[in-house]
């Protein structure tokens, strides 16, 4: 990776052959419906990108010279460890543990850890009666972590890649119960193709306040990336962003949140 100055601040982005500007390498999901999706056109949209967009944006380099990564919540640090990609955007939970290896801007979304189940399933009520039941979550996400450290340690966890093939395995019965933050459940529930299939538990089991990796090392890019969300607010973006990926689902999101990664 070659080092490049972005807006003034230091990055990490590939080397550009064309000539006349920098770019970006950003780490994003691309199987979350709303949060950061691939389209079959090869198009990435959602939350995520939106907002990765706009900040690259602010930081000088315009959306065609943006090199967007797939990632896994496992994956995540190392990207950023590795110098392989310049930020992750990607339903990243600030959490201590991540920040002792990355450092964090942001957050600039606020969700929380919920369960999906079936639409007739009456049954979960809360986390205490997932204790002996099949529950799914993604390996390496805060929800699967939470759930083992003090949800329901008893519960029969099990970890997929995605939350696709935890979706499927609700569907099919071979699970009972999905879960991950709400945003991301939403997200599925609104599909077209589930559409009244399952439902939300409604629960708040943890605060996830998104945030956007950087390289623990550099403040000044940090600095940039909290300067474009404040902005992104400040100017509504962050609204239409929100209402454009999550208004379908009539999900309840919370307001904008502070920032609070500033040193």
């Amino acid at each position: 990776m070659v080092a490049l100055v972005l807006a003034g601040a230091a990055g990490c982005g590939g080397s550009d052959s064309g000539g006349g500007g920098d770019r970006l390498t950003i780490a994003v999901r691309d199987d979350l419906p709303g949060i950061g999706l691939r389209g079959p056109d090869g198009v990435y949209r959602g939350l995520d990108i939106d907002v990765a967009t706009y900040v690259a944006e602010q930081l000088g380099v315009p959306k065609d010279r943006i090199t967007w990564k797939a990632t896994v919540p496992a994956e995540r640090e190392n990207l950023l460890v590795r110098g392989d990609v310049d930020l992750v955007v990607a339903s990243y939970s600030i959490t201590e543990q991540r920040k002792r290896k990355v450092s964090f801007a942001g957050p600039y979304f606020l969700a929380h850890q919920d369960l999906l189940v079936r639409a007739g399933d009456t049954s979960v009520k809360g986390p205490k009666d997932l204790n002996s039941r099949k529950l799914c979550s993604v390996t390496g996400s805060t929800s699967a972590q939470n759930v083992k450290d003090k949800l329901a340690p008893e519960a029969d966890l099990q970890e997929f890649s995605s939350p696709t093939e935890c979706l499927t395995g609700l569907e099919n019965k071979v699970v009972d119960a999905l879960t991950n933050d709400d945003a991301i459940l939403a997200g599925f529930a609104a599909q077209r193709a589930h559409r009244g299939k399952f439902k939300l538990v409604g629960l708040e089991l943890s605060d996830e306040r998104y945030g956007i990796g950087v390289a623990k090392s550099d403040t000044k890019l940090r600095d940039k990336v909290n300067k474009a969300l404040r902005k992104m607010v400040s100017d509504k973006s962050w609204d239409r962003a929100v209402r454009k990926h999550f208004g379908p689902a009539h999900f309840d999101h919370e307001h904008a949140p502070k920032i609070t990664e500033t040193g």
